[in-house]
C-alpha cells in the first residue's frame, strides 16, 4: 500500500491575479478541467467533495506558525456510498446525522436528498474548477479559476510536502498579504452561511477603526475585535490641501498592524473603506496606493452619500429601529457629517457635509482653551456649514454616532474603561452637551485627557466634535440624541459579507 503523506498548502481567492514577473511567468504545465461537489458544514469540518464520481475527504491536521495548513486524504471512494462512508464523511464535517442512515449503501442522488439537504449545518455546492498547474522551487503550483453556484473567483495555491519550500514560493509569489483560506472556507463566504470571521477597517479623517466579526450559523454577528488608533491622517489638510507624509506613515502602520491581526485571528475575508480625509486630498490615491504596496489591503473610497447609507444601515439594524416613524442618523468624523433621514423602513435622503472635528479643531484652535468668543464663531460656522439642515421638521428620533458622539456618552456614564454596551443606545440631551463643551472649552489637552471616560486620544478634537453636535440638535430642533456605538464599519460588514 502506498504510504500516505501529508502535504502542506498555502490557498488563498483574489478577484486577479497576474503570473506576469512572479516564479509563474511561463507555460502552465498542465490545464485541467473538473466539475466537482463540495459538501460544506456550517461549522467549520474537513474538505469534502465528490470528484471525478468518487467521494474525496481531506484531513486537517494542523496550522503552523506561518499559516500554512497540513492536509492528507483519508477517504475516496465510489457511489454508491457505503453507510459506514456515509457516517465517516459526517464525522470529517464534525456534525450528527439528521436522522438515521436508512440505507446500507446511498447513491451521490440520495445521499444529497437524504442525507445533506435535511441537515441544517450542511449545504451542497456545485463547483467548476479551471486549474492551470506549474512546476515551481520543488512545489505544485495551481492557479484556478473558481465558478460556483453562488459566483465565480480565482484560485491561487501553492503545495509540498515540506512547509518551508511552500513558505518559499508563497513568499515569491507575493501571498502572505492575504488570507490562507481552504475551499470549505472561501464557500462558506460566498455562500454567505456558516461561521466565518470577517473584518473591516475603517479610515477616517482622524482614526482608523478595526471591526472583526464572527457570523453565526444563523446569520448575527459576534464582536471579536472591535478597537480603533487615533492617526490623524488629516493633521494639516485644512492648512495645505494635502495629506502629509508624517500622518500618512503612521496610518498605515497602524492598517498593516490590523492586517497582521486580522490574520492572527483567521479571518476569511478582510475589507477597507476610506471616507472624507481621503476623498477631498488630491494625494489621497497615493495612500491608498502606499496600503496597497505595504501590506495588501486595497482601500475603498466610498462616496459621502455612500458613507451615510452604510451608517444608516448600522444605526438601524444595532438600535432596533425599522418601523419607528420619521427619524434622522448622523455621523460625525474628522473631516465630515453623513446624514440620512427615513420614515419607516424607507430611506427618504441622505447627504455628507464638510463638517468634521478636525477640520474645525485646526480653524479655531479648539485643542486648548478658548474664550467664549472664539466658541461663538465657531459655532457659528458649523451651523453656516450645516445650512442643508435648515428648515426641516423635527424627526422623531435623531440618532448620532462617531467618535465624537461616543466620547460624550462615556463621559457621561463616567466609564474608565469603554464599554460599547453601556454606551449603545445612551441618550444626551442638550444639557448635557452644553455641560461638556463648558467642561472642554476651558481645559487644556492634557487636563482634557484627566477627564474620566474621554479617550486620551480624542482630548485635542471632542470640543469641536461636541459643537457639531449641539448645532445639529440645535438645528434639527431635537433635545436629545440616541448614540449608537455600532458606526459604519457594521454598516461595511453587514453589507459586504451579509
Amino acid at each position: 500500500m502506498t504510504e500516505i503523506v501529508p502535504r502542506w498548502e498555502w490557498r488563498t481567492f483574489l478577484d486577479v491575479f497576474d503570473t506576469a514577473g512572479t516564479p509563474l511567468d511561463g507555460q502552465a504545465s498542465e490545464v485541467v478541467e473538473s466539475p466537482e461537489l463540495y459538501v460544506v458544514a456550517a461549522t467549520g469540518g474537513d474538505i469534502v467533495k465528490v470528484r471525478n464520481e468518487l467521494m474525496d475527504v481531506k484531513h486537517l491536521h494542523q496550522v503552523d506558525a506561518d499559516g500554512l495548513e497540513q492536509w492528507s486524504p483519508v477517504l475516496k471512494a465510489g457511489f454508491p456510498l457505503s453507510a459506514t462512508d456515509v457516517a465517516a464523511v459526517l464525522v470529517a464535517l464534525g456534525v450528527e446525522p439528521a436522522g438515521s442512515l436508512a440505507r446500507t449503501a446511498y447513491t451521490q442522488a440520495e445521499l444529497l436528498a437524504e442525507v445533506v439537504d435535511p441537515h441544517p449545518s450542511l449545504f451542497a455546492v456545485n463547483v467548476h474548477k479551471t486549474r492551470r498547474r506549474y512546476r515551481v522551487g520543488g512545489c505544485l503550483a495551481e492557479v484556478t479559476d473558481v465558478d460556483t453556484d453562488h459566483g465565480s473567483t480565482l484560485s491561487v495555491a501553492v503545495e509540498s510536502e515540506d512547509a518551508a519550500r511552500v513558505a518559499e514560493v508563497v513568499g515569491a509569489l507575493g501571498l502572505p498579504i492575504w488570507p490562507n483560506l481552504n475551499y470549505a472556507r472561501q464557500l462558506r463566504l460566498m455562500a454567505r452561511s456558516g461561521v466565518e470571521r470577517c473584518a473591516v477597517v475603517d479610515i477616517g479623517t482622524n482614526s482608523v477603526k478595526f471591526h472583526i466579526g464572527e457570523r453565526g450559523t444563523d446569520g448575527s454577528w459576534r464582536t471579536v475585535v472591535d478597537r480603533a488608533e487615533v492617526t490623524r491622517l488629516g493633521e494639516g489638510l485644512e492648512q495645505s490641501g494635502r495629506l502629509n507624509p508624517e500622518p500618512m506613515a503612521r496610518t498605515a502602520t497602524a492598517i498593516a498592524g490590523m492586517v497582521d491581526q486580522a490574520k492572527a485571528e483567521r479571518v476569511a475575508a478582510i475589507t477597507a473603506v476610506g471616507t472624507a480625509g481621503l476623498r477631498m486630498a488630491p494625494n489621497g490615491r497615493d495612500f491608498v496606493d502606499d496600503v496597497r504596496d505595504r501590506c495588501g489591503l486595497q482601500v475603498d473610497v466610498i462616496s459621502g452619500e455612500d458613507e451615510a447609507r452604510l451608517a444608516y444601515l448600522a444605526a438601524v439594524t444595532g438600535l432596533d429601529l425599522t418601523g419607528q416613524g420619521a427619524r434622522v442618523v448622523f455621523d460625525t468624523g474628522g473631516g465630515s457629517s453623513q446624514f440620512t433621514f427615513g420614515d419607516g423602513d424607507q430611506v427618504t435622503e441622505r447627504f455628507s457635509v464638510e463638517v468634521g472635528a478636525a477640520r474645525f479643531t485646526e480653524r479655531f484652535g479648539l485643542d486648548g482653551p478658548v474664550s467664549t468668543d472664539v466658541l461663538g464663531a465657531a459655532l457659528e460656522a458649523v451651523e453656516r456649514d450645516l445650512g442643508r439642515l435648515a428648515g426641516r421638521a423635527a424627526p422623531q428620533i435623531l440618532v448620532g454616532m462617531g467618535g465624537a458622539l461616543t466620547n460624550l456618552a462615556a463621559v457621561r456614564h463616567r466609564l474608565p474603561t469603554y464599554d460599547p454596551d453601556v454606551v449603545q443606545g445612551t441618550v444626551l440631551d442638550t444639557a448635557e452637551i452644553v455641560r461638556q463643551i463648558e467642561l472642554y472649552r476651558t481645559r487644556t489637552a492634557d487636563q482634557r485627557r484627566e477627564i474620566v471616560g474621554l479617550q486620551p486620544q480624542r482630548a485635542d478634537v471632542i470640543l469641536a466634535g461636541a459643537c457639531i453636535v449641539r448645532t445639529v440638535l440645535g438645528v434639527l430642533g431635537m433635545e436629545s440624541v440616541t448614540v449608537s456605538d455600532r458606526g459604519l464599519r457594521y454598516g461595511v460588514l453587514s453589507e459586504r459579507f451579509g
